[in-house]
């Protein structure tokens, strides 16, 4: 029983003991209105959340490089671990996203709001795992990730901080999807927006006034976690449910939600395994790899807008029978995605040295980066249909289709063709291989999305 206050969108629970069913007054109807201007409604405010978060990861890395070009490589081996705590708070934030749209859909109201209470209990679970396990193994993973020392240091300081204290982004991940599976992408973009504040202004203070260093990155980091979580508890917070009811709720989130944590968690597979390829290379290759993918948070907004409207839209009509306007909705977020990702293009092939000399000015981090980016800025096309018909299947419970795509993406193409074009090729040709697995991948998507799947 869900009420939302005043004229917010909102999860606030409370019992209705007229109607007994889930009440949210301000959500959005997803089963009704043009699909293009559902979107237009719902992405804005997702795109400004990104667009948020990929800035205040820009001015994390900014502010390290101007405190040491080894604290910059360190960002970059981290990176993958950040991944894959990402992939476990997110992908099952989708996966109760997604039941909690297929309920409504289907008007299972007190289940919905059974799910919705699983939110903050099976966040605080999660972190408490991934925070022991990566206490212990920083070290060992930052013994095989760099032969530097002082980098080495760098690493377990920065990752020990961001993943012990990650409570925040664990919370604020499943409570931002039970707000987003209502049509609530407003709140969240506010999160993310004073989230990033905190992050920018606590960075300059804690790395160079206190000098903290890269410690103080970290801690500015979770910090700004902590305050996003804060902001969207009161309205997506609901009473657990009954003990007993945690056994088929849970399997239900994490059956929708595998998919998602497979995909990124094969993303922070296929770029561990490129880091340790661009380091047989030098140090400076596995730093242009990590400012790609600085810059890639940045671009890739428009795309990461359209993978999440589309799932409470797509699930819902799914369970109403809509088929129609699933259809619909496909077509429309890849057209608007490839619209918008074209900027990103132009930019990757046109101005690519001044990108990279926003972080660094080392001469060889320089040069190939500036060389890589072109390769890569031809995957950003295909990239659109290759990240998105896996939403698409894991919306409609489609798991196998979803995690197929995943694994053929991550595992079977890039990580395989990273390392022969690399032996073969050698730097130079790395590259190709971005473009070539989106193209193939897409290719693999369109065919099974074009097969009987509704």
């Amino acid at each position: 029983m869900f009420q939302s206050a005043g004229a917010t969108n909102g999860c606030t629970c409370i019992n209705n003991q007229m109607r007994g069913v889930l009440i949210l007054k301000n959500d959005i109807n997803f089963g009704e209105g043009s699909i293009p201007k559902l979107l237009m409604k719902l992405a804005p405010p997702v795109m400004a959340a990104q667009l948020i978060q990929a800035l205040y990861n820009i001015v994390d890395s900014y502010f390290i490089g101007k405190y040491s070009e080894s604290g910059l490589t360190a960002l970059s081996i981290i990176y993958p671990l950040q991944l894959l705590m990402i992939a476990l708070a997110v992908g099952t934030g989708v996966g109760l996203n997604t039941l909690i749209a297929l309920l409504r859909g289907t008007k299972e109201y007190d289940e919905s709001r059974k799910a919705t209470g699983t939110a903050a209990p099976v966040a605080l679970v999660m972190w408490a795992l991934f925070a022991a396990v990566c206490f212990f193994l920083m070290p060992l993973y930052a013994a095989v990730s760099t032969d530097s020392e002082i980098v080495r240091q760098e690493v377990i300081t920065y990752g020990r901080i961001v993943s012990v204290f990650s409570i925040g982004l664990f919370l604020e991940s499943m409570w931002t999807k039970v707000l987003q599976a209502g049509g609530n992408m407003k709140l969240p973009m506010i999160a993310q927006i004073a989230g990033a504040a905190v992050n920018i202004i606590l960075d300059p203070i804690l790395i160079f006034s206190f000098e903290m260093g890269i410690a103080g990155a970290a801690i500015a980091t979770v910090a700004g976690q902590i305050a996003a979580a804060l902001i969207v508890m009161p309205k997506a917070f609901c009473k657990s449910p009954a003990f007993s009811e945690y056994p088929h709720l849970v399997k239900r989130i994490y059956y929708l939600g595998f998919p998602n944590i497979l995909m990124q968690s094969a993303y922070t597979f296929y770029i561990l395994m490129f880091n340790l390829i661009l380091k047989s290379f030098s140090d400076q290759a596995v730093t242009a790899l990590g400012l790609y993918y600085k810059w890639q948070s940045f671009f890739f907004i428009p795309l990461g807008a359209m993978q999440t409207c589309i799932v409470p839209l797509i699930s819902f009509n799914h369970g109403a029978g809509k088929y129609d306007r699933c259809r619909k909705t496909m077509s429309t977020a890849i057209l608007m995605g490839m619209a918008l990702m074209a900027l990103g293009v132009l930019c990757f092939e046109l101005v690519p040295s001044q990108m990279i000399q926003v972080f660094s000015h080392d001469s060889d981090v320089i040069a190939i980066g500036t060389h890589g980016f072109r390769l890569i800025g031809l995957s950003f096309i295909p990239m659109v249909t290759s990240l998105i018909f896996p939403v698409f299947f894991q919306a409609v419970g489609n798991s196998g289709k979803s995690s197929f795509l995943t694994v053929l993406r991550t595992v079977i193409l890039f990580v395989p063709l990273g390392f022969l074009f690399a032996r073969f090729g050698g730097l130079e040709y790395f590259w190709a291989v971005f473009p070539v697995t989106e193209i193939i991948t897409s290719s693999a998507g369109y065919i099974m999305y074009k097969q009987k799947h509704l």
